[in-house]
């Protein structure tokens, strides 16, 4: 099966998006388990001349919950019809593809003269870099050559400035070097040690000049805590003290390595550096142990510059619990900026906004830019000019590629495309690559000759064909929709129309409620936990962008502070009065879903509405006061909740929890959760658990193995997906059938494995 599908994704490119392919057999509907059959595309890469570009394709292989990843080829200038697959391994992956500077060849990691077993890893497709040797290959095709034979594999690698030197990272956990390969003569080279630091170097890049590599590394090794690991000591500490890292600067010339940085209230993460190799701009974290985390350690850190010449620092930001963006350069090196709240004094969530200054202003004011668009405005790349910073923003239910113009001070939307579409461009060869899905195409990769180019769909050139299949699905129509809640306030959202609608027919509903709250659904492929999949068993799907959500502005955004779920809840509910009202929907056959925040409102509704038949909440909150000090979240909890610590109010945290009106559950609920999720961690469920049993309350909880905010595995995935429909057609649709194993074990029959995805499902 899994050459079947390469030969459909080599064969098929010259089919286009604006075309439709014809089929024996009629559309039918989409399933849980074609999502896990999707092809994702990563890793786009162009040549330094803008002429071609590399791309990985990661395909999945169910049967053994694995996916297998290859490298392709298409041309920029003739698109998808000049697509050429490269690597053709069975089980083993090839990644992380780069070109070398002229253009010739181009190298990549692959795990393919690994022992056996160690091939395609599991959901994410990813390999150990122990496995992990570099490759080169030349464009025109041939055999890869094996060029590295590093004990420990390889994990990074990059190309000089210059194209003189490849140089790769390789070593034990923690312990990784730097090595590098000469350009000229590479098949035959042996590779020569760069760093010999004490602990492992982290991030890395070379300078423009190819005269330097940058990397961060930690300034000592504990090797007790090391050695205690090893001995089964293994107790996890919670914000343990860890290394404090630095910026280091390894000469190629003189061969030796030196610190940059020195401050020790501050733990280096990232860097940036200009085009013109005179300033770093990196970020600072405090060196205390309680504001290192992986959720609010960017609340703690500030700005710095450094000047390469002569070392000199200068802190450009000095605030607390407010986070900034990366420090990015404009294209002539003369200017700096960042991304960060209108409001720079305090938490808060307002807008961002756009920080500009000279480089060499040391001590200067910024011009704050962007404070008239009611959105976020960030950086993505700027024109050749200097003149214009291009960024992508959610607006309603869309993402939009937009403009800020630095001399006006305006923002301006550039796209209008009912879709999600990310401009993005090649640091290097300047290409411009977009982004785009829509309600009936997945993620597929288009190029434009120049970014002003973007708002002419016309003139974009498709690249990539990942899922031909979807063309053979039959979908619900997909809409953007607006009602006015209980306040007046105008509300929007996406509702997706069962396949096969009649007018006048009313619906079975669901309402998938996105996560968050801060983010929005959009006008994409498939979205609202498998929303098709439901639209094809002849429900109708509401996704609400309820207050609380981002992309209709910052009073929509903030509208929840204070008070978390009611307005939230209230527009959840008079959208669903909407679809009532509009005929649509059947008011007497309604379910919910969500999670993460979705899970919060789902918990909600479950304690203060009996209107539907039947709840599924993933990784929701029952109660904000444990929940607190049990999240890895802290200071937006608090944000939202009134601003004080529970300790100061439990009253603000206990009257917004769903808990406290569990007596009011009457609803059968289904409820899951990853067994050690760090984000909404399992006693959350089990408090809620707990309240629906000894209350009588129908209920299951699935409980998943994982130490992620999200499923992280493919079969669970599909087994969250496949139990949860059950669960909603006997309580919604009274099927009187529930969810067994058999539903998902027999996914695994290669002769029937889609038809059995789809038995739920009737």
């Amino acid at each position: 099966m899994r050459t079947h599908i390469f030969l459909i994704a080599a064969l098929v490119p010259a089919v286009s998006l604006a075309q439709t392919s014809a089929s024996s057999a009629a559309p039918r509907p989409l399933t849980f388990l074609d999502r896990q059959y999707q092809r994702d595309i990563g890793s786009p890469t162009p040549s330094p001349d803008g002429k071609w570009l590399l791309y990985t394709l990661s395909t999945p292989d169910w049967n053994q919950a694995r996916r297998q990843t290859d490298i392709y080829l298409v041309g920029l200038k003739d698109g998808l019809a000049s697509t050429k697959q490269m690597t053709f391994t069975k089980d083993k992956n090839e990644t992380s593809p780069r070109w070398a500077r002229d253009g010739k060849f181009f190298v990549f990691l692959s795990n393919r003269d690994a022992p056996a077993g160690t091939g395609g890893g599991a959901a994410g497709g990813g390999n150990a870099a122990s496995q992990n040797q570099i490759y080169i290959m030349r464009p025109d095709g041939g055999e890869a050559r094996k060029i590295t034979d590093a004990k420990e594999g390889v994990s990074t690698l990059a190309f000089s400035k210059d194209g003189k030197w490849l140089a790769y990272r390789s070593g034990k956990p923690d312990e990784e070097q730097l090595y590098a390969l000469p350009v000229v003569g590479i098949d035959s080279a042996k590779p020569v040690q760069l760093t010999h630091q004490a602990v492992g170097v982290g991030l890395w890049k070379w300078s423009p000049d190819a005269r330097r590599i940058y990397f961060v590394t930690a300034d000592t090794l504990d090797k007790d805590e090391k050695l205690r690991m090893e001995k089964k000591f293994n107790v996890a500490i919670r914000n343990m003290a860890t290394p404090l890292s630095s910026l280091w600067a390894f000469d190629v010339d003189t061969k030796k390595a030196t610190r940059l940085t020195r401050d020790t209230s501050i733990t280096v993460t990232d860097f940036n550096i200009s085009d013109d190799g005179k300033w770093i701009g990196f970020h600072g974290t405090s060196a205390n142990r309680y504001n290192r985390n992986i959720t609010e350690q960017d609340l703690y850190s500030d700005l710095f510059l450094l000047e390469t010449a002569t070392g000199n620092i200068e802190r450009l930001t000095n605030n607390t619990e407010v986070g900034e963006s990366d420090l990015e350069f404009s294209p002539d090196s003369k200017w700096i900026a960042f991304s960060a709240p209108d409001d720079m004094t305090q938490y808060s969530m307002t807008n961002d906004r756009v920080y500009l200054r000279r480089v060499d202003d040391k001590g200067g004011q910024y011009r704050k830019l962007g404070g008239q668009f009611d959105g976020d405005v960030t950086i993505g790349f700027w024109s050749k000019d200097g003149k214009t910073i291009y960024f992508n923003e959610g607006i309603k239910a869309t993402y939009q590629l937009m403009a800020l113009d630095i001399d006006k001070n305006t923002v301006r939307q550039m796209s209008n495309v009912r879709a999600s579409l990310n401009v993005s461009q090649d640091e290097d060869s300047k290409v411009v690559l977009l982004n785009y899905a829509d309600p009936r195409n997945p993620s597929t990769l288009f190029t434009v000759a120049t970014v002003d180019q973007t708002p002419t769909r016309a003139s974009w050139r498709q690249l990539t064909d990942a899922n031909p299949q979807v063309r053979g699905f039959a979908l619900g129509d997909e809409e953007e929709i607006s009602w006015k809640s209980t306040d007046g306030k105008t509300v929007g959202g996406i509702l997706i129309k069962p396949v096969g609608y009649k007018a006048g027919t009313r619906y079975p509903l669901i309402v998938a409620i996105h996560g968050g709250p801060a983010a929005a659904d959009v006008l994409g492929f498939n979205g609202g936990y498998g929303a098709q999949t439901y639209a094809g068993a002849g429900y109708a799907v509401l996704m609400p962008n309820y207050r609380g959500s981002t992309n209709y502005g910052e009073k929509h955004k903030t509208d929840i502070v204070g008070n978390y779920f009611q307005k939230g809840y209230e527009d959840i509910m008079t959208g669903v009065d909407q679809l009532i009202a509009q005929g649509i929907v059947d008011s007497t056959k309604m379910g919910v879903l969500g999670w993460s925040a979705g899970g919060h409102w789902s918990n909600w509704i479950l304690t203060h509405t009996n209107r539907f038949k039947a709840i599924s909440t993933g990784a929701g909150t029952s109660n904000w006061i444990s929940m607190y000090a049990e999240s890895d979240v802290q200071r937006n909890r608090q944000f939202y909740l009134g601003n004080k610590l529970p300790y100061d109010d439990f009253d603000a945290y206990w009257n917004q929890s769903p808990l406290k009106y569990i007596k009011n559950a009457k609803t059968p609920t289904m409820i899951h959760v990853v067994e050690g999720d760090p984000r909404v961690p399992r006693p959350q469920s089990e408090e809620l658990f707990m309240a629906l049993k000894r209350l009588g309350v129908p209920t299951e909880m699935y409980v998943y193995p994982g130490n992620t905010h999200g499923i992280p595995d493919p079969r669970n995935q599909l087994l969250k997906s496949v139990a949860e429909m059950a669960w909603m057609d006997y309580w919604v649709r009274g099927s009187g059938k529930k969810f067994a194993w058999r539903d998902v074990l027999k996914t695994l029959d290669p002769e029937g494995s889609v038809a059995a995805a789809t038995t739920t499902s009737n």
